[in-house]
């Protein structure tokens, strides 16, 4: 028979950022730790609120499962005699263990034949152990800050304020930190009194719904987005509804209402993203747009109160808005007293990194390091990339950035354009620094990723050349993430430039500021950012040997690497691909490590060679334009059709003849075959 537990844990208001995580942590856990304690459930599910994290389980066994162990006795020469009768040893075993002598039975291990006593210990009731399991399950939850309380030592992410824990209707009696669990939970902090009691979890739902409490916060992210578009639609628009926002929203309340407030339209001359910040940013609103997508003076509030007259609460947000938009109207005019370029000698005043510099001197690494990129991949853009290096930064010293760090990168385009710089240059000013995190948007312009691309790397070989790399989950400067933005750059750039000469580049713009050898950081660099180009790939669906495959070939050109990876992918799902991987991973096992001698047609005694020899050198020559031109697909498709004539070759000549010369020779043309692959992938390292 199964019963269901019922688990909440209630607490002070938990930062929203932290409840998503947190809920899957705990069925993570709550997981591990039934599986590790051998109690069998059908499933489990989290919820949560900002004061409360929930665990519903279903259909758990009565009692643990039973663990059989097996237990090693005597040698089977020692435990029986020759007649097979038991021995005084295999007595005396069997005595020891609390088994039957008929219950041992000989086992065959690595040392020899031996008897074994399987000794059963059976489960504990659920009711037994859950005292036990329950408090672990708290203390295994981890969050980025925890804190301490009153004058206890316990550290979780908020206090604990009561616990409730049912199984099959009944308390599971516990206590942690003073707090003993029971069956009673709280509704509203504000709209609800008192505790109420719960006797399973359809009940526990039903009678916080009562006490303005959803605790389903799938549901409460639904009704989120609900009630902003209803809201919104009421002054004739709809919400700017992005996913982050309405996650963050939806863990900040446990009853949703909304407000739809409003704004004086002179704040609609402000930048777009100067209005649109302060609102979801600082006081988590949603925007109204109308149909056309062109901001309306208004915006949607979700309260976690219900008041009797919710026009107080309107009006209250009302005001804070209206003084973070009078504060950004007031910083947006001081801040285009002063033009864009003027600002860039200021960045003096900024460290970027004490050992290496200023924004200074990091933006006129920035301006050699851009130029050398343009003048290798984009030659006609060198002056539009090397003004908006020059500027990047500059928006770093305005009051607006200071005041709303998000939008840097953002006012350095609107201050740009204010400036009268070119559309290029003001654009690059923004891109640069996409990606900011993982799914953002890319660059859409070269002129932005060459920018991007050089501020990483600088940045990534500045902190490498002083010993700053990243080791577990320690990445202060956030290495990792800019490694990645090379890359992502790097592929929809489609740049395709060896990253080993923008690395010296920029190695040697650093001058003597580094304390780690060149040529090291060089290597160390390198490998970093190849780990992070096969992160990307794989993330892309690219299966991890096909990865290593291509990669294994080439890594310093990205974009290639990439179009390799992928075209791989695309070829193993041909039929006959494991065929044609076991017949060239058999060319290549029976290659000798550095083999180079060349094919001499006239050694042929078979037709076989012919075949093989008169195949791959066709295919050289007609695959050598598509794999110059990176059409690997199509270079793959045309060398697949050797396969069956490989095959044939094996199945009629001896390889390693006698007559070395004789053997040599065919080598040879075992290598034509493995050279056709050789600019596209390792296929030593693909899985058949």
């Amino acid at each position: 028979m199964t019963q269901n537990l019922l688990f909440e844990i209630g607490v002070e208001e938990i930062p929203s950022g932290y409840m998503t995580p947190v809920l899957k942590d705990l069925k993570t856990q709550a997981c591990r730790l039934f599986e590790e304690q051998r109690i069998a459930f059908s499933g489990a599910r989290t919820f949560g609120t900002p004061r409360r994290l929930t665990l519903h389980v279903e259909r758990l066994e009565q009692s643990q499962g039973d663990l059989v162990r097996e237990v090693v006795g005597p040698a089977r020469a020692v435990a029986f005699d020759p007649e097979g009768r038991p021995t005084k040893a295999a007595l005396g075993f069997a005595r020891a263990q609390g088994v039957p002598v008929e219950a041992l039975r000989v086992k065959t291990l690595d040392r020899g034949e031996y008897v074994v006593a399987a000794i059963v210990e059976r489960g504990m009731r659920l009711e037994e152990l859950l005292p036990v399991v329950l408090p672990r399950l708290i203390t295994s939850l981890s969050f980025p800050k925890s804190m301490r309380w009153g004058q206890g030592t316990f550290r979780f992410v908020r206090p604990i304020r009561w616990l409730v824990a049912l199984y099959n209707g009944r308390v599971i009696p516990f206590e942690i930190d003073g707090i003993a669990s029971g069956n009673k939970t709280c509704g509203h902090r504000f709209l609800s009194r008192g505790q109420v009691r719960v006797r399973s979890f359809q009940d526990y739902i039903e009678k916080l719904e009562e006490r303005y409490v959803i605790v389903n916060q799938h549901r409460r992210r639904e009704l989120v987005a609900k009630l902003a578009t209803e809201a919104a639609a009421t002054v004739g628009g709809k919400p700017v509804l992005d996913d982050e926002l309405v996650e963050t929203v939806a863990s900040l309340v446990e009853y949703p209402t909304v407000v739809c407030g409003c704004f004086e339209q002179e704040y609609l001359s402000l930048p777009r993203d100067v209005i649109m910040t302060p609102m979801r940013k600082h006081q988590r609103y949603f925007p109204v747009i109308d149909n056309a997508g062109k901001l309306l003076p208004h915006f949607v509030a979700i309260s976690n109160m219900k008041a009797k007259d919710m026009d107080l609460i309107r009006e209250g947000n009302e005001r804070v808005l209206r003084a973070r938009l009078k504060d950004a109207a007031f910083f947006f005019k001081e801040d285009r007293k002063v033009g864009l370029h003027e600002r860039v000698p200021q960045l003096k005043g900024i460290t970027f990194q004490e050992r290496l510099g200023t924004m200074a001197e990091k933006v006129e690494r920035l301006t050699q390091l851009t130029t050398y990129l343009a003048e290798q991949v984009a030659p006609h853009l060198v002056h539009d990339v090397y003004r908006a290096a020059q500027l990047c930064k500059a928006d770093l010293v305005t009051t607006m950035v200071k005041e709303f760090p998000s939008l840097q990168g953002v006012m350095g385009r609107e201050y740009a354009q204010l400036s009268g710089e070119p559309a290029v240059v003001a654009q690059a000013i923004e891109e640069h620094y996409l990606p900011r995190y993982a799914g953002d948007r890319l660059p859409a312009s070269l002129v932005g990723a060459l920018v991007g691309l050089a501020d990483r790397l600088d940045t990534i070989c500045g902190c490498f050349g002083i010993g700053l790399i990243p080791s577990g989950s320690e990445d202060p400067y956030a290495l990792r993430r800019h490694g990645q933005g090379v890359v992502q750059i790097l592929l929809s750039a489609g740049i395709d430039l060896p990253l080993s000469q923008p690395i010296s580049k920029s190695l040697e713009l650093f001058g003597d500021r580094l304390t780690v050898p060149h040529e090291r950081v060089a290597s160390e660099v390198m490998e970093f950012l190849a780990a992070r180009l096969q992160a990307v790939l794989m993330e892309r669906g690219v299966p991890g040997d096909l990865v290593e495959a291509a990669l294994s070939v080439d890594a310093e050109r990205v974009s290639d690497a990439g179009k390799r990876a992928e075209a791989l992918a695309v070829f193993r799902r041909e039929a006959d691909f494991s065929e044609l991987a076991v017949a060239f991973k058999r060319v290549i096992r029976i290659l000798p490590k550095g083999f180079s001698k060349t094919v001499d047609p006239r050694r042929f005694v078979s037709s076989a060679e012919r075949a093989l020899h008169g195949e791959a050198t066709t295919l050289r020559a007609e695959t050598a334009h598509l794999v110059q031109a990176g059409d690997y697909a199509r270079a793959l498709q045309l060398i697949a059709a050797i396969r069956p004539i490989v095959d044939m070759f094996f199945e009629e000549v001896l390889v390693m003849a006698e007559d070395r010369d004789l053997q040599d020779n065919r080598l040879a043309i075992l290598k034509e075959v493995a050279d056709l692959f050789c600019g596209i992938a390792n296929f030593s390292k693909v899985m058949a």
